[in-house]
C-alpha cells in the first residue's frame, strides 16, 4: 500500500495536531515504507474501546478504489464512506491540517475534503458510537460525519427532516446509487428518480400513534423510530427484538434494512419493502418481476414481445427489431431521435402493475384508452402509460421506466403500454448492440392493407349487431317490467376516479370462509372478519339493503374513503360490485370498536390510552373537515364508528353517511341521518347543517370517554341534579337511577368538581386537571348554538394543550337540563308504567336560551327516537 498520510498515525480514539503550524505535523517522507497502520487494512485510527476504526479502506477484490472510510470492526461493516464518488488509487494522499480532511491524488488533483471551518482544527476523533469529529483546541467540534451519513445511520445518530440516505452502486464501489431515503416531517420514504415507492408508515410492523411532525429518525436497541416533540413523542416506531448494536442501512439493492450484530454475526431483523418486486429496478428496465414464495429473491423475465437487451443486461426491449425504445426528451441521448419516426404502443400482458400507481396520482381522470395514449405521445418525456380502465385513470411513465410488477395476489384493471417508435434503425440507449432494419414497406400494401380492413370491420360489426338484438330487446322489455329508480343501474360498470381494489364476490366469499366470522354491525349490513391470500386481514362490509338509499351509500363510501388517506381514517382497500353483491374491504382494526372497549367486560382503558383515542378520533374529523378538497361531514360520530388497533390507535370508520360539502356550502343535508343521543339540535330545529354537528357528536363521544360509560346510563351514586339556573326545585336520583351524564358533567363543571366524573375503574390514576380538560373541551363541542362550538382543528390544539380550553357558555348549555328533565320524568313514568314518548327538545323555532324561558307547554308527547336527547 502507497497511500501516504500527512499527520502522525496512533493507535488512539483520537489524533492532535501538535502545536498551530502546519510544519509541525507535515511528514513529507513519510510513506507505506514506514507508516505503521493498526492492521493490515489501512486502519490508523481506533475509538476508545476499540468498537469502530477509521481506515483507508479498499472493499473490493481489486487494489483499485480506497475510501476513507469509518468501520464497525467486529462485523467489518462501513458505517460512513468520506469520498464515495471520488475515490483515489494506492497513491492516493489525506492530508490533516489546521483547515480539515483533504484527499487527493498523487498528483494533487482534488478529490475531497471537509467543508470551511469556523476555527482551527486540533484533533481528529473518532468517538465509541462512530462518529468522526474534528475539534478545535477548545474540544468544540468543528465537523462531525455524522451530520454527514452516506448510506447508514448507528445507534446515537440522528437523520434529521432534511437529510437523506442514498444507497451505494454495490458493495465496492461506494458512489451514490440511484435510491434515495428521505424524511419528511410525515413520513419516512423510499424514492428512485424522485418518485416515491415506499414508506414506512406503510409496514405492518409500523405503528403510528401521534399526528406530530417528525424531526428525526434513529435506530436504538429496542427499534427504529420516527422522533418528534425534540424526542420526546414517538411518530412512528417499529420494535424490534434488543439488540445491543444495531444499524439501518440503505441497501444497493433498494431496500432499508436494520441489522444488528453479535460479534461478526450478523441478523436482518427488518427490511422495507417487504416485496422485492416493488423496488423500482430490481428487474432492471422494462423486467418483469415475479414475486418467489419459495425464497427471498424474486424472479425476472421480459414481458411478451420483449427480450433482453444484452448478455451483460437485465433491460428489456422489443423483440421486433423494427420497433425501438424512445428516450426521454430530458436524456442526454434524446438528440439522436430520429424526427422521422411514427408513435405506436405494445401492451404488456395481463395482471401487470407500477410502482408509481399507488403514490402519485393520475395524469388525467375519466378519459378513455386512446385519449390516455394521446398524452403520452404528445409528451416527449413519456415512455409508457397504465390505464385503469374502471376509472378511466391515466399515469404516465416519465424519464425513465423501471420493472414491471406482476400482481397475482389482486385483482386491478390496469392496463400497461410501452411507447415505442416505428422507423427507428437503432434501439437509443447507453448499452446498444441490438441490430435493427426498418423493413420496405410496398406502396400497394399502403393503399390495400386499410381498405380491407375497413371491410372486414364492417362485416363484423354487422354480425355482432344482428347476433345482440335479441337481447338488447329482451333487456328492453325486462327494463320495462321493473319500476324504475335512479340509483338502479348496475354498479359493476360505475366509474369513479382512483377506485380501490375491485374484488370478485368468490374472492371475498373465499377469504371470510363464507362470511364465517361476523365482528360487527354497521350502516346497512354486517362486517365480517377475512384473511386474503396474501394473509392480509381485512374486514368485509356486506351491503344487505340495495335499496336507493343503500346504493348511493355504497357508492358514497367508495367515492369517499378511496380518496383520502390519513392514519386516523379507516382505509378501504377494495369493494365488490358484481350483479347485486355489494360489499367494501376495510383494513382489519384488530381491537375492535371502542364502544366494546369503554363499555364492555373488557380490561380498562388507562387515562393515557383514553387521551390518545380521543386525539386520534379529533384529528381524524379535522383531516375531514379541513384537510380535504372537499369539506367531508361524517354526519354519525359515535364510539360505534371509532375503531381501534394495536396500543388504541384510533381510526375513524363507516363514512356511509357522509356528505360532501363545497366549501362555501353549510346546509346540503336534508334528510336526518346519524344516532339518537349524538345528534346535534340543529336537525330538529331547521338550522344549517354543518361540519359543527360532528363537533357536538365527538363532544358527546369525549363526555363518554371522560366517563366510561353511556351518557345514558345507571348511576353508580347519588348526585344531585340541582338546576341553580332555573331555581327549580332540586331533584336525585338514587343508586339505580338513570342519569343524563352531560347534564351531570354541566353540574359538576360549575361546581368545579372535575374528578367526581372520572370513571371509577380508573380508581384514582387520572388527576383532576387532565378530567377538567377533557371536560371543558366536551361541553364547548355541545354548546347548542353551532357558531359557539370550536372547530375539529381547535378541539385538536385544545386536547394537545397547544392553546387552553375555552371557557364553556353556560348559556348555550342549559338545553342539557331539559334533556336532563325530560329523561327523568320519561324514566319515572316507564317505572309508573305511564307514557315513556317524551320529546325532550322544544317546538323548532322557540326561543330558549335560558331554562326560565321554557314552560313545560312546549314539550309534546311525540317518539323520543327522533331527539338529540339520551340514546
Amino acid at each position: 500500500m502507497e497511500f501516504i498520510l500527512f499527520f502522525l498515525i496512533l493507535s488512539l480514539s483520537s489524533i492532535p495536531v501538535f502545536g498551530f503550524t502546519l510544519t509541525e505535523f507535515v511528514y513529507p517522507n513519510f510513506t507505506a515504507s514506514n507508516l505503521q497502520f493498526i492492521d493490515s487494512t489501512g486502519s490508523f485510527l481506533l475509538s476508545r474501546n476499540g468498537t469502530f476504526k477509521t481506515a483507508i479502506f479498499n472493499p473490493g477484490s481489486e487494489q483499485v478504489h480506497f475510501y476513507l472510510c469509518v468501520i464497525h470492526v467486529e462485523s467489518n461493516t462501513i458505517i460512513w464512506s468520506a469520498n464515495g464518488d471520488a475515490p483515489v488509487s494506492n497513491s492516493g494522499i489525506m492530508m490533516l491540517t489546521k483547515n480539515g480532511i483533504n484527499i487527493t491524488e498523487k498528483d494533487d488533483s482534488f478529490k475531497w475534503s471537509t467543508p470551511p471551518l469556523k476555527s482551527a482544527v486540533y484533533v481528529l476523533q473518532l468517538t465509541e458510537s462512530g462518529n468522526l469529529l474534528l475539534l478545535d483546541q477548545f474540544n468544540r467540534t468543528l465537523w462531525e460525519s455524522f451530520n454527514h451519513p452516506t448510506d447508514t445511520i448507528v445507534i446515537g445518530q440522528k437523520l434529521r427532516v432534511g437529510m437523506m440516505l442514498s444507497s451505494a452502486i454495490s458493495g465496492d464501489d461506494l458512489s451514490k446509487g440511484h435510491y434515495r431515503l428521505s424524511l419528511t416531517a410525515s413520513d419516512a420514504m423510499l424514492q428512485w428518480q424522485g418518485l416515491t415507492y415506499w414508506k414506512l408508515s406503510m409496514e405492518t410492523k409500523a405503528y403510528t400513534n401521534s399526528n406530530y411532525a417528525v424531526e428525526y429518525m434513529s435506530v436504538n436497541q429496542t427499534g427504529l423510530y420516527l422522533f418528534g416533540q425534540n424526542g420526546s413523542v414517538v411518530v412512528i416506531m417499529v420494535n424490534l427484538l434488543q439488540s445491543t448494536f444495531r444499524i439501518a442501512k440503505l441497501d444497493d439493492s433498494g431496500q432499508l434494512t436494520v441489522i444488528s450484530f453479535v460479534g461478526s454475526d450478523i441478523k436482518r431483523d427488518f427490511g422495507g419493502p417487504v416485496d422485492g418486486c416493488r423496488v423500482p429496478y430490481v428487474c432492471g428496465g422494462l423486467g418483469v418481476c415475479t414475486p418467489d414464495v419459495l425464497s427471498d429473491n424474486p424472479k425476472c423475465s421480459c414481458p411478451a414481445n420483449f427480450n433482453l437487451r444484452s448478455h451483460n443486461s437485465s433491460s428489456c426491449v422489443p423483440s421486433d427489431g423494427s420497433y425501438s425504445l424512445p428516450v426521454s426528451c430530458n436524456s442526454t441521448n434524446y438528440s439522436n431521435l430520429s424526427n422521422s419516426s411514427s408513435t405506436s404502443y405494445i401492451r404488456l400482458g395481463f395482471g401487470m402493475d407500477y410502482f408509481t400507481t399507488d403514490f402519485t396520482k393520475p395524469f388525467r381522470y375519466g378519459v378513455n384508452l386512446s385519449m390516455c395514449q394521446n398524452l403520452c405521445s404528445v409528451d416527449c418525456s413519456c415512455l409508457g402509460i397504465f390505464y385503469a380502465n374502471l376509472s378511466g385513470s391515466c399515469y404516465k411513465l416519465k424519464e425513465e421506466i423501471g420493472s414491471i410488477m406482476l400482481e397475482t395476489s389482486r385483482n386491478n384493471d390496469l392496463l400497461g403500454f410501452v411507447k415505442i417508435l416505428i422507423g427507428v434503425s437503432t434501439t437509443l440507449g447507453d448499452n446498444d448492440n441490438f441490430d435493427q432494419e426498418t423493413a420496405d414497406f410496398p406502396l400497394v400494401a399502403i393503399v390495400v392493407v386499410p381498405f380491407t380492413g375497413v371491410f372486414l370491420l364492417m362485416a363484423l360489426g354487422f354480425i355482432l349487431w344482428r347476433r345482440s338484438r335479441p337481447q338488447r330487446m329482451e333487456k328492453i322489455k325486462s327494463k320495462k317490467s321493473q319500476p324504475s329508480s335512479p340509483y338502479s343501474e348496475d354498479l359493476d360498470v360505475f366509474s369513479i376516479p382512483g377506485l380501490p381494489v375491485r374484488f370478485k364476490y368468490k374472492q371475498l366469499e373465499a377469504a371470510t370462509e363464507n362470511f364465517k366470522t361476523q365482528i360487527g354491525t354497521g350502516g346497512f349490513g354486517a362486517v365480517y372478519k377475512g384473511v386474503l391470500p396474501d394473509n392480509t386481514l381485512v374486514a368485509v362490509k356486506k351491503i344487505i339493503n340495495l335499496g336507493s338509499q343503500g346504493q348511493r351509500d355504497f357508492c358514497t363510501e367508495i367515492a369517499i374513503i378511496g380518496s383520502i388517506h390519513h392514519i386516523n381514517l379507516v382505509k378501504l382497500k377494495g369493494f365488490c360490485a358484481q350483479e347485486r353483491q355489494r360489499l367494501l374491504v376495510y383494513e382489519y382494526m384488530n381491537r375492535g370498536s371502542l364502544d366494546r372497549t369503554l363499555f364492555g367486560n373488557l380490561p380498562v382503558l388507562e387515562w393515557q390510552e383514553r387521551v390518545e383515542i380521543a386525539l386520534g378520533s379529533a384529528r381524524g374529523l379535522a383531516y375531514l373537515h379541513s384537510g380535504c378538497e372537499q369539506k367531508i361531514v361524517h354526519c354519525d360520530v359515535k364510539p360505534e364508528n371509532i375503531l381501534l388497533h394495536d396500543n388504541f390507535q384510533a381510526k375513524l370508520s363507516d363514512f356511509g353517511l357522509s356528505k360532501l360539502l363545497n366549501r362555501e356550502q353549510s346546509s346540503l343535508i336534508t334528510t336526518m341521518r346519524g344516532t339518537r343521543g349524538y345528534l346535534a339540535p340543529e336537525w330538529l330545529t331547521s338550522s344549517a347543517i354543518s361540519d359543527k354537528t360532528d363537533v357536538y357528536s365527538f363532544g358527546m363521544v369525549l363526555l363518554e370517554i371522560v366517563s366510561g360509560r353511556k351518557n345514558c346510563s345507571l348511576r353508580t351514586q347519588s348526585h344531585s341534579l340541582d338546576d341553580t339556573a332555573a331555581g327549580d326545585h332540586s331533584s336525585s336520583s338514587s343508586a339505580q337511577g338513570l342519569a343524563y351524564f352531560p347534564l351531570f358533567a354541566l353540574e359538576m363543571h360549575e361546581k368545579g368538581r372535575y374528578l367526581e366524573l372520572a370513571d371509577p375503574k380508573l380508581e384514582g390514576r387520572v388527576k383532576g386537571g387532565d378530567i377538567e380538560k377533557f371536560v371543558r373541551v366536551a361541553l364547548c363541542c355541545v354548546h347548542e348554538e353551532p357558531s359557539l362550538r370550536p372547530t375539529m382543528v381547535s378541539v385538536v390544539s385544545m386536547l394537545e394543550g397547544e392553546i387552553p380550553p375555552t371557557e364553556p357558555r353556560v348559556e348555550s348549555l342549559n338545553f342539557l337540563r331539559f334533556y336532563g328533565r325530560r329523561f327523568a320524568e320519561a324514566s319515572t313514568m316507564e317505572e309508573a308504567g305511564g307514557q315513556t314518548d317524551l320529546m325532550l327538545y322544544p317546538q323548532a323555532n322557540t326561543s330558549h336560551t335560558t331554562s326560565r324561558s321554557v314552560s313545560i307547554a312546549y314539550f309534546s308527547y311525540i317518539s323520543s327516537q327522533q331527539i338529540s336527547g339520551p340514546r
